[in-house]
C-alpha cells in the first residue's frame, strides 16, 4: 500500500498570471480584482491493498521511463526540430516507426491508406500454466500526435504528445513483461489533429475498433505540477467562397460584383451576431484573397472560419446561424456562394473511470492536482474517439513564459524545455498506470464500459430531445 496522501495536494489560493487565469477559465468571479482563484480540488482517493495497481508494477513503470528518459528525450527534440503540418508529418513518421520497432513492437507504416498514419503493437500472451482456457485479451490503445502549426512550429507541443505516447506504450510493454500479465498495447500515430482530423479518418476506417480503452494526453500552460481532466468544446471550419465580377474600380464599378464586399459584410454580420450568442461559444475567422489590387474589383475572396460551441448539439444550431450571415451577404451584393465544412471534432467525453485512476495515480507519485471542472476551450479531433469508446485525454501544465500559452512562439520554444519533458513523463507514468489497469484488472474494465455505456445513453437522450 502506498503512503498516506500529502496534506499540501488540496489547492485552496494560488497567485497566478492573468494569461494563464483568462485561458484556461479559472478567475474566481467574487474575488476577480485579485485575479486569484479559490477552486479545491479533490485529493485523489489513496490506494487501498485490493485497490488500484500494485507498488512494484508503479515502480516498474517509473523504473522504465527512467531508463528511457535520455531516448525520449531526443525523439522529441528530433521532432521538434523538424515541424510538419497536417498530413506532411513524414520525418515524424519515420522516426517514431523506427524508434517503436527497436522498443520490440511490430510496426505497420502508412497505416490504413494514410500516408503519415501509423500502428505499433505489443502482445504479452496468456499462460496456459493453470490448464484454463486462455481468455481474449484485452486491448489498451494510445495515441501520438505528431504534426505542427504553419510558420510557429510545435507551438501546441505536439513533440511532446508523440514522445509521450511511445513512452506510455513502452512502459506498459514493460509491465506487462516484469509482471506477466496477459494483454495488447496498440500505439496509433495519428496525423492532422490541428485540421484535417485524422484521428476521425481513423474511427472510421477501424483503427480503435479492438481497442477496450485509449489514451493520450497533451500539454498545456498552467499552475505547477498541476492536470485537468477537461471537457474542451466541439469544433468545426468553415470554409466560405464568394464569386463575383471583377471591374475596373474607377472606370466602370457598376460593371462589378464585389467578393470582397461580400466577404466583408458577411464578417460584420457575424461581429453582430457575437452580441446574441452565448458567453461559452465561440466564432472566429480569417479574410482570404487572391491577385487582389486596388485598382481591380474583385472576383474572388474566401472566409476561413472556426465554430465552436461547449457541445456538438450547441454547435450545430450555432453553425446555422452562422451560415446565415454568409447567404446573407452573398444575396446583399449578388455574389454566388460555396460552403464547405471541415471535419467536425466533438467534444472531449473523459471517462470517469479512467480519469479517478489517473488522478490516483499522478496524485500518489506526484503529487500532482488534477482538476475535473472545465478548463480551457480547446478543440481536439480525439473528442470523437471519447464518443466510440473509453477514452482519456488528461491536459497537464509545462512551465511557459508570460503571454506564452498554446499556439504561441513562446509556447513552442516551452515544448523543447528540460521542464517540458520531466512534466510529461509524470503524466505518461500516471496514463501507462491507467492503460496497465486496464489490461489487469477485469472487474475495473467492466467498469469503464459500464461508464461509457452511461455517457452514451445520456448523448442519445439528449440528442433526441434536440432534434
Amino acid at each position: 500500500m502506498l503512503s498516506e496522501q500529502s496534506s499540501h495536494l488540496t489547492v485552496q489560493r494560488r497567485e497566478q498570471l492573468s494569461y494563464i487565469q483568462f485561458t484556461h477559465g479559472w478567475y474566481d468571479y467574487p474575488d476577480r480584482k485579485g485575479c486569484k482563484f479559490t477552486q479545491e480540488f479533490e485529493r485523489p482517493p489513496v490506494y487501498m491493498e485490493k485497490e488500484g495497481v500494485p507498488p512494484e508494477v508503479l515502480q516498474t513503470i517509473q523504473d522504465k521511463l527512467k531508463d528511457l528518459s535520455a531516448e525520449l528525450r531526443k525523439l522529441s527534440l528530433d521532432i521538434w526540430h523538424h515541424p510538419e503540418v497536417m498530413f506532411e508529418e513524414k520525418y515524424a513518421h519515420d522516426r517514431l516507426t523506427r524508434f517503436m520497432a527497436q522498443h520490440g513492437f511490430a510496426v505497420t507504416p502508412h497505416y490504413l491508406g494514410l500516408e503519415t498514419a501509423w500502428r505499433a503493437v505489443y502482445t504479452h500472451p496468456a499462460s496456459d500454466a493453470d490448464g484454463k482456457a486462455r481468455r481474449q485479451l484485452r486491448v489498451i490503445g494510445v495515441n501520438s500526435e505528431m504534426d505542427a502549426l504553419p510558420g510557429i512550429g510545435h507551438a501546441c507541443g505536439h513533440n511532446l504528445i508523440a514522445m509521450s505516447g511511445a513512452a506510455v506504450a513502452i512502459a506498459i510493454k514493460a509491465a506487462l513483461q516484469a509482471h506477466n500479465v496477459a494483454g495488447t498495447v496498440v500505439l496509433l500515430g495519428t496525423p492532422a489533429e490541428e485540421a484535417g482530423g485524422g484521428k476521425i479518418t481513423l474511427l472510421e476506417r477501424g483503427a480503435y475498433e479492438e481497442m477496450d480503452a485509449c489514451i493520450m494526453s497533451h500539454p498545456s500552460a498552467g499552475p505547477e505540477n498541476f492536470s485537468g481532466l477537461w471537457p474542451g468544446v466541439a469544433c468545426q471550419p468553415i470554409d466560405v467562397e464568394f464569386f463575383g465580377h471583377g471591374a475596373h474600380a474607377a472606370a466602370a464599378p457598376w460593371e462589378a460584383q464585389n467578393a470582397l464586399d461580400a466577404v466583408f459584410v458577411a464578417y460584420a454580420s457575424i461581429s453582430a451576431l457575437r452580441q446574441q450568442i452565448k458567453p461559452d461559444h465561440r466564432v472566429h475567422g480569417i479574410v482570404v484573397g487572391r491577385d487582389w489590387a486596388p485598382n481591380v474589383i474583385p472576383d474572388y475572396a474566401k472566409l476561413r472560419y472556426i465554430v465552436r460551441a461547449p457541445t456538438w448539439a450547441e454547435l450545430e444550431a450555432l453553425r446555422e446561424r452562422v451560415k446565415a450571415c454568409f447567404d446573407a451577404a452573398a444575396l446583399a451584393t449578388a455574389c454566388k456562394i460555396e460552403v464547405s465544412l471541415g471535419a467536425g471534432y466533438y467534444e472531449v467525453r473523459n471517462n470517469s473511470v479512467l480519469g479517478r485512476e489517473y488522478a490516483r495515480a499522478v496524485g500518489e507519485m506526484y503529487h500532482m492536482v488534477t482538476d475535473t471542472g472545465d478548463g480551457a476551450k480547446y478543440s481536439t479531433d480525439f473528442g470523437n474517439v471519447t464518443f466510440a469508446l473509453p477514452a482519456l485525454h488528461p491536459v497537464y501544465s509545462i512551465p511557459t513564459e508570460p503571454q506564452g500559452s498554446n499556439h504561441t512562439p513562446q509556447f513552442a520554444n516551452a515544448a523543447a524545455t528540460e521542464e517540458a519533458h520531466t512534466e510529461t513523463l509524470k503524466v505518461a507514468a500516471g496514463l501507462a498506470t491507467v492503460g496497465f489497469r486496464v489490461l489487469n484488472d477485469r472487474n475495473f474494465a467492466q467498469e469503464v464500459k459500464k461508464s461509457l455505456e452511461g455517457s452514451q445513453a445520456a448523448t442519445s437522450s439528449q440528442w433526441r430531445l434536440e432534434a
